[in-house]
Formats: structure tokens, sequence, C-alpha cells
């Protein structure tokens, strides 16, 4: 199946990390944001994923001709921003498969399985299949109304507490026939406010709740929150566990070190402290730094001595 992953933004809430670089290639653990993204689809349903991106084009490009993964990669490129539903209609002609296309939010990590997603979408014979995920508050969220027989019959966009018909939430991962691809208007608009509502009122839309974890990973305790997810969940090939941390290849930790991940190359020095941070490939925490719920770049070197918390710091491009 064709996979597009809808990836359009600049990043600006991970900023400095985003600067002058593509969001979708930022590193969680030894995969690349956009890699974390697509393994939620096995990989004998996948042999080719569209990005939907307006920025860092030529870096995903030389990504994609690197044959760092196991499909090919291509472009659908953004001149401005189009929305979510403007960004599926935008990549259509690039998706070649005849069967449903999976659709992903790029800032995603979560546990959903689209191998049962897309069993639950055949079984309905839906239209379009959303996965689900249940919160305690879905004030902030776009509800949805599922029925006994797994049918989303009604939305409500960020209902007021206490007056939610539903606590379920649409998770950010979508199986839609090519008809309805076919359906949509070109320019700017939302699939969430504007198409699925409609696909739902006619009874086309199905939904299947899903258990694990979900992590919106676009903002820096969010991203911390991915990496944590990620090592918890053993998601790494390389590299090594200990406890609640994980250790890239060729790191060297001379340091005290909690819940954290330490990228490729990382050196931590003697007397430097760190806990719930994330310290990205290649780069140096000085002697006596000390860390909390910190971003490093690729890179950058923290002076000894230093001390930091909430921050997310990186090189200039």
């Amino acid at each position: 199946m064709d996979v597009l992953v809808l990836a359009g933004g600049l990043g600006t809430r991970l900023r400095p990390l985003t600067e002058g670089r593509a969001k979708p290639l930022l590193r969680i653990l030894d995969k690349t944001l956009l890699e974390r993204v697509v393994e939620c689809v096995p990989e004998d349903l996948v042999d080719r994923v569209v990005v939907a991106a307006g920025y860092g084009l030529d870096e995903i490009v030389q990504f994609s001709d690197s044959g760092a993964t196991s499909y090919d990669i291509s472009l659908s490129i953004e001149s401005e921003p189009l929305g979510t539903g403007g960004a599926v209609a935008h990549a259509i002609s690039k998706l070649t498969g005849t069967g449903p296309v999976a659709i992903l939010n790029g800032d995603l990590i979560s546990s959903v399985d689209v191998r049962s997603l897309l069993a639950h979408h055949q079984k309905t014979g839906a239209k379009a299949t959303l996965s689900l995920w249940e919160v305690e508050d879905p004030s902030r969220f776009g509800v949805c109304d599922l029925d006994d027989l797994g049918m989303i019959r009604r939305f409500q966009e960020k209902p007021k507490r206490g007056t939610e018909f539903s606590k379920l939430i649409n998770a950010g991962c979508s199986i839609l026939e090519r008809d309805v691809l076919n359906s949509l208007p070109d320019g700017k608009f939302s699939m969430e406010r504007e198409i699925f509502p409609r696909i739902a009122e006619a009874g086309n839309m199905s939904g299947l709740v899903f258990e694990g974890y979900f992590v919106d990973a676009g903002t820096p305790p969010s991203f911390i929150e991915a990496a944590r997810v990620c090592i918890l969940n053993n998601r790494f090939s390389t590299g090594r566990r200990e406890g609640g941390n994980w250790f890239g290849d060729g790191s060297v930790c001379n340091g005290i070190v909690e819940n954290c991940s330490i990228g490729k190359g990382v050196v931590i020095s003697p007397g430097a402290k760190l806990s719930d941070s994330v310290i990205l490939d290649g780069a140096t925490v000085g002697e006596g730094a000390n860390l909390e719920s910190c971003i490093v770049g690729e890179g950058f070197e923290v002076p000894p001595s230093s001390k930091m918390v909430g921050q997310v710091v990186a090189n200039s491009n």
C-alpha cells in the first residue's frame, strides 16, 4: 500500500533543533522521526513512502538516496501551507498504487497496528478508517463517536470539558480509499474539519481503538517523551539499553544519567549529571554539567559546569 506522511510544518516548536534542517530527519534513538512514524506500518505492507513537505527538501532527498530505509521515499512538495486536506490532495499524483492509502501525521510516535486497522477497514467496508485513542480530557482534540459496529457516526471539535460525547480522539493514522482521495478539491482545507465529518455522516467511516502509547513528538517535552517511549518499548536496532537509558554506538558515559537517550558518538564527561534528556549524535557534555529535561543538538558542546533545565540547545546551521 502507498503510505503518505504529512510533514509540511516548519517545526517551529522544536527550534533551534529545526533551524536550517528537516524536522522529519531529527533522530529519535537510532532512527529518524520519519522512520519512527512509518514503523507502525508492517514492512511487508509498504514499499514506497510519499512525504508531503515544504521545508528541508534537499536533505530529505539526500536521505532517500542514501538507501537507509527498506522503502523508497518520494516528495510531494508544498510551496505554501495547504492544511491536512490540501496536502493530501496535492500528493495524489505521487500515489501510484491501486489499493487504499495509509495517511500518517508526521509527528506521531504510537503503537497503532496498521495491519489491524486495515483489516477493520476491509471488514466494515468503510471508505475511511481512523485510528482512535482514549484520553481523559478530550477538550483539546476532535472527538469521535464510535458505535458498537465500529463505525464513526459523528465528530465533535474541541468540546468544553463535560460536554463531550466520547473520550476517543483521532490518533493521526487513517486509511482512505482511492475514490475518497480522487474526490478531494484543490486548495487549502482540513481533512478533520471538512472531509471526515461528511464521510461519517454518510455512514462510510469506521474507527478502531488501540492501546499502548501515543505521543505527538512536535514539542520539546513530547520529543523527550517519544524517546522515552522508544527506550521502554525497545524500539532500537543498534546501541544498548541500560535501565531507562539508551546509549548509541560509540558513546562514552563517564557521568550519571537517568532516563536519557544518549546518541551515537556522544561524550558525557566526568561529574556530569543528566536526567530525562535527549543528547543527539556527536554532542559533548562537559565536566560537572547538570541537565534536566533538555535536548542537546547534534555536535553541540555543553560547557563544563553548565546548569540547564528544560532547554533546547543546538549549533546554528
